[in-house]
């Protein structure tokens, strides 16, 4: 069931509230796992300089504000958590003094903080009007609310601002600016979870709170989540960086996450936290990869890269799954999310949102394999100014970069295994979204 505590024995919605649901409860599970596995990578990532400048502290309390906004059942104490994020995340951006990393820090900063100005704003007119922030009292209270335009005009601010930290179209580019300049473990851990964090936040508001107007919300989303879709898989064809063209992947498969918010069925929203699984190991795989084949090149650039299949057979079959899963191919993972996020889209008559994800698929296959005719395949290039012949790593480095890399391929190993009871669990997801009566009786339960 859903699970609900208030905080010092204040009843909602006066006080802090927590509430743990099947979504929340396996996002919170992906920010333990990932962080371990990205901390095992940085190991060997990670300088001591960097150490010394509060990478581990300001690590855990990234993590720390990721899990209590997947947890908060409460308007203001997600903007806290959100602050928390923004605060940590900015620093790790910065960690090095690059003139690259600071240019993608302001960036970063500079519209995450419009975001939460926005957030801000939207909070204190809600409240003004309404009397609460409690996402369970709003929700009950916004249903005898008699001003539709403002409710409207809410709700699209509170779309603004989450889809800024979700990084959706046409609110995306601050992401490729920033997220291919730090440390590979700060990119990987911002990659897993950060953006995740604003499709969470969407979802939350807007299958609990603002359901006044649902015609209205869903074209919104399909709108959005098409042209997301599009222009981050357009935007990671056109590169020939390694972490770049991931970066852009990030903001296609955004768009693959709101797809399902804007079906809206229990079986869209299944997919979606699927969906998410997936693309949390995937994406953070691939990024791993770039990272150890910059660790033996001395460069993210394609062009500079190759033979990397015939000197680490193992690192091209780590690639190929976590490539043809991200592109949704059989018998991975990513087939069986995009695959039921397909089969919802055709059963909602979305037909036009389910062919604009088909051809998204098969430019990120086009793009997946650039990578391998580039980075894999080919001879490498010799005597390139500032790039180093193909070297072997240590045994320590081989140990830290790749345990965390084999684990999350095994992990889309056993997804696509155990797909079926998997996707139960995630259908269990979607039975609670799409009936916020249950959030709402676990929060009045919680107070009595």
């Amino acid at each position: 069931g859903i699970l609900a505590v208030t905080m010092g024995n204040w009843p909602a919605p006066f006080g802090i509230t927590l509430v743990a649901d099947q979504f929340s409860v396996v996002m919170v599970l992906m920010v333990g796992l990932m962080g371990l596995l990205v901390l095992v990578y940085a190991l060997g990532d990670i300088n001591r300089q960097q150490i010394q400048y509060g990478f581990h502290p300001l690590f855990q309390v990234l993590l720390m504000g990721v899990c209590g906004a997947f947890l908060t059942g409460d308007l203001f104490n997600l903007y806290v958590w959100f602050e928390v994020m923004l605060i940590s995340a900015f620093v790790l951006l910065v960690l090095g003094g690059k003139r690259s990393q600071i240019e993608g820090a302001v960036k970063y900063v500079t519209l995450n903080l419009l975001a939460s100005f926005t957030f801000l704003s939207a909070i204190g007119i809600l409240y003004g009007k309404v009397g609460t922030l409690n996402m369970a009292d709003l929700a009950q209270k916004l249903e005898h609310f008699d001003e539709p335009h403002l409710i409207t005009t809410l709700s699209l601010m509170f779309m603004v601002a989450f889809g800024i930290k979700a990084g959706l179209f046409p609110l995306f580019f601050w992401l490729p600016a920033a997220y291919h300049t730090p440390k590979m473990s700060i990119t990987t851990i911002f990659s897993a979870l950060l953006t995740k964090v604003g499709v969470y936040a969407l979802v939350r508001m807007f299958t609990l709170v603002f359901t006044q107007d649902p015609e209205y919300n869903q074209q919104m989303f399909i709108f959005l989540a098409s042209l997301t879709m599009v222009t981050g898989v357009l935007g990671a064809v056109a590169q020939y960086d390694f972490r770049r063209l991931l970066s852009f992947h990030i903001i296609s498969q955004i768009g693959y996450l709101v797809m399902g918010l804007a079906i809206g069925t229990p079986l869209a929203f299944a997919a979606t936290l699927f969906f998410m699984v997936h693309v949390i190991f995937a994406k953070s795989a691939l990024f791993l990869i770039s990272g150890i084949a910059n660790n033996m090149r001395g460069t993210y650039n394609l062009k500079a890269l190759g033979s990397l299949y015939a000197k680490r057979p193992f690192l091209a079959v780590l690639f190929i799954v976590s490539a043809l899963s991200l592109a949704g191919l059989p018998p991975f993972p990513g087939f069986f999310a995009k695959f039921a996020l397909v089969r919802s889209g055709l059963e909602a008559s979305q037909i036009t949102l389910v062919v604009v994800a088909l051809c998204v698929s098969i430019l990120t296959l086009y793009s997946m394999v650039k990578i391998w005719t580039e980075a894999f395949w080919k001879t490498a290039p010799e005597n390139i100014e500032g790039v180093k012949p193909l070297e072997p790593l240590s045994t320590w480095l081989r140990y830290t970069l790749y345990t965390p890399l084999t684990i999350l391929v095994l992990l889309m190993i056993a997804m696509s295994i155990w797909a079926d009871p998997l996707f139960t669990l995630c259908l269990q997801a979607g039975e609670q979204l799409v009936n916020p009566q249950y959030y709402i009786e676990a929060v009045k339960l919680s107070t009595s």
